[in-house]
């Protein structure tokens, strides 16, 4: 639960993980101002690329942890036919899916205590504040870390309700999913008291 570090060691593995976060705000910032969707066509192209340096099994890694979208990509999807604003929906989801896409990238070869030692150093100005640049770094890292967790947790209990019932989840799966987040939640803690805390 505590990382998401692909089990496939590749080459990104071995790069510096500020470089990889500063590379990332960078293509995200790039994505927001390509408004055409060849151009973001081309952009999934390329992180598709990226992935496939990896091998086989670790772009059917990446490709598996995309699962969540679907969701966010039927209902852009469907909002859009029905407004006959085609173009406008095919630009969000392009742009939704190559930036998710790279973020799962960075996170599949990247460390946890890296990650947490990068925002660490980031935060550290915070501190005259009275925030402890740790914790901080600790919350981000474990919020990056938990959203990709806790979608692919929904899809699962939503799968479930569907194999049982041919009525659609839709509200009925927040209770199990909200349970589902604290036990996660729990479980995080009980791993971080044995590893030391956040200090």
């Amino acid at each position: 639960m505590l990382t998401l570090t692909s089990p496939v060691e590749i080459w990104a593995h071995r790069l510096p993980a500020g470089l990889k976060l500063a590379a990332l705000s960078l293509w995200t910032l790039l994505l927001f101002r390509l408004s055409d969707p060849a151009a973001l066509l081309a952009a999934l192209a390329a992180v598709v690329a990226l992935q496939a340096t990896g091998g086989p099994a670790f772009a059917l890694y990446g490709a598996r942890l995309l699962r969540p979208l679907w969701p966010f990509i039927l209902i852009v999807g469907l909002w859009h036919g029905w407004t006959g604003d085609l173009s406008t929906g095919a630009t969000v989801i392009l742009r939704l899916i190559a930036a998710v896409a790279a973020a799962n990238f960075v996170t599949m070869t990247t460390r946890l205590s890296d990650m947490i030692a990068v925002i660490e150093t980031l935060a550290r100005p915070l501190a005259v504040f009275g925030l402890s640049p740790r914790r901080l770094a600790l919350a981000l890292a474990l919020v990056i870390r938990f959203i990709p967790v806790m979608a692919e947790r929904m899809a699962q209990i939503g799968d479930a309700w569907s194999a049982r019932s041919p009525r659609r989840p839709r509200w009925r799966i927040m209770v199990p999913t909200t349970l589902a987040a604290l036990d996660d939640a729990d479980h995080a803690a009980e791993a971080l008291r044995a590893r030391g805390g956040a200090d």
